[in-house]
């Protein structure tokens, strides 16, 4: 039988066991460590990188979504490329950017990046074979 589940209850029970390590439970978090203080900010996705799955990880905290990303910095190859709104050619183009320009990725799928100009810049999707690794 499963201990997690006839074992001890409430704040007793595992949330998480490493094999032969220390059982990770839910009095060893702290009072507010994890918790929604209320909805997720409305955020345009023009200009926020943030989607139903996934946001970059400096709006962890601000926006609720499953995943958060680390960006990887990458460079538009020389010919530039068209920054589109969706991952599909037909997609509304944001931005036109010239060879060189940092477009920091935060997921590959399907051929497509999506992430971010810079820092602050449009966000959207790119071809992955108009990128290169910085």
């Amino acid at each position: 039988m499963d201990d997690l589940i006839a074992g001890p209850s409430g704040a007793k029970r595992p949330l998480f066991r490493n094999w032969g390590q220390i059982e990770l439970t839910t009095s060893a978090i702290p009072d507010g460590q994890l918790h929604l203080a209320g909805p997720s900010l409305p955020l345009d996705a023009a200009h926020w990188p943030v989607r139903g799955d996934l946001a970059h990880i400096r709006l962890a905290g601000k926006v609720f979504v499953p995943h958060y990303a680390v960006p990887m910095e990458h460079r538009v190859s020389a010919a530039g490329a068209d920054l589109l709104a969706a991952n599909r050619t037909d997609a509304d183009v944001r931005d036109r950017l010239p060879g060189g320009t940092v477009f920091n990725v935060l997921d590959m799928a399907g051929g497509w990046a999506w992430g971010q100009v810079g820092e602050d810049g449009f966000v959207g999707y790119l071809p992955l074979d108009v990128l290169e690794a910085a």
